[in-house]
């Protein structure tokens, strides 16, 4: 377990910024980031905001590991990443594509709240229009579909190749459930788990029971690169490395797990910076030719002064550093 500094070593070089979203992300048009230095560089703090301390401690546990450890040797330079399509209206996704260059796989949201099916549909049938038969097409559904409801989708989106399903049911139970399901209903789609991973006191569940047939990885909510490396190798299911709409900071952390990994075949999702309208660093880590080049740029002093958060929501979190820095301590 890293070793947690002092909470004023915390504080005192920690920015809190407000960088704004493309589209709308988990009901907020601002993504809210605290990030802070260390003797091995820079470290990111960003729990989506409805998280409580015992939840969000993991998060500063993973950027203290960032700021005051070494990551583990890289085995690749570059990794692949997959577009991300947000629960946008069909029409709107060949725009959003348009913001990854080169990337011949894409993962969509589906299951969104207050959307049917059928715009599911229209919204991977436009995704697999605009990218073409070569392309790989996954969905993720975050947990919100039933046992049912997810036979039902996955089976009539199925249509559209699908490379796998992410998270489509909330709990493992579900998940070995609709593995059968689709087992006896010929349905050759994958399952890939996340939530029940990173959100897990038992992120091994999902391999034990046999509920997922693909490991998403977060490095955030699993404690640091080296806990999710550890995670990764004891899942013994081939991984996806994840960011969570983080700024590059964030995302230099997640490439260091991929880079690490002994094998890594499929694209990761660790191009999320398209749907953010900003970065702390000015050479950002977005693809090029649908890779991105695995390296740990160093936050701007301009940016995180242009994207600096008011005094209020700085105050907020400096509260929500002490907190989790306390529930590390205990």
């Amino acid at each position: 377990m890293t070793k947690v500094p002092p909470l004023a070593d915390l504080l005192d070089s920690m920015h809190v910024v407000s960088i704004p979203m493309q589209v709308r992300f988990r009901g907020v048009m601002h993504r809210e980031i605290a990030v802070f230095s260390g003797p091995s560089g820079w470290g990111e703090f960003s729990p989506f905001l409805e998280y409580a301390a015992p939840e969000a401690s993991r998060w500063l546990a993973a950027a203290i590991d960032a700021a005051w450890q070494s990551w583990p040797s890289a085995v690749r330079h570059t990794v692949p990443v997959n577009a991300t399509v947000p629960a946008v209206a069909a029409a709107d996704v060949p725009a959003v594509l348009a913001r990854y260059d080169g990337c011949g796989t894409a993962k969509v949201k589906v299951a969104e709240a207050g959307q049917s099916l059928a715009d599911d549909l229209d919204r991977v049938a436009a995704v697999r229009e605009t990218m073409g038969a070569a392309a790989k097409v996954r969905i993720d559904a975050n947990g919100g579909w039933s046992v049912d409801d997810a036979a039902a989708a996955i089976t009539r989106l199925s249509a559209y190749d699908l490379e796998y399903a992410e998270q489509p049911c909330a709990s493992v139970e579900e998940l070995v459930d609709l593995r059968k399901a689709l087992a006896r209903n010929g349905i050759d789609v994958p399952i890939a788990a996340d939530e029940s991973i990173r959100k897990a006191t038992d992120p091994l569940r999902v391999a034990r029971m046999g509920a997922a047939d693909i490991a998403v990885v977060k490095v955030a909510p699993l404690g640091g690169v080296a806990s999710a490396l550890s995670i990764a190798a004891d899942a013994g299911l081939p991984t996806v490395v994840s960011s969570a709409v983080d700024s590059s900071v964030g995302i230099a952390a997640g490439l260091a797990l991929a880079a690490a990994l002994p094998d890594l075949p499929h694209a990761c999702g660790l191009a999320t910076l398209e749907l953010m309208a900003g970065d702390v660093v000015g050479d950002s880590l977005v693809p090029q030719s649908g890779s991105i080049e695995v390296r740990r740029p160093e936050p701007s002093t301009e940016l995180l002064h242009e994207y600096r958060a008011n005094p209020e929501r700085t105050a907020w979190w400096r509260q929500r550093v002490t907190d989790c820095h306390a529930h590390l301590t205990a």
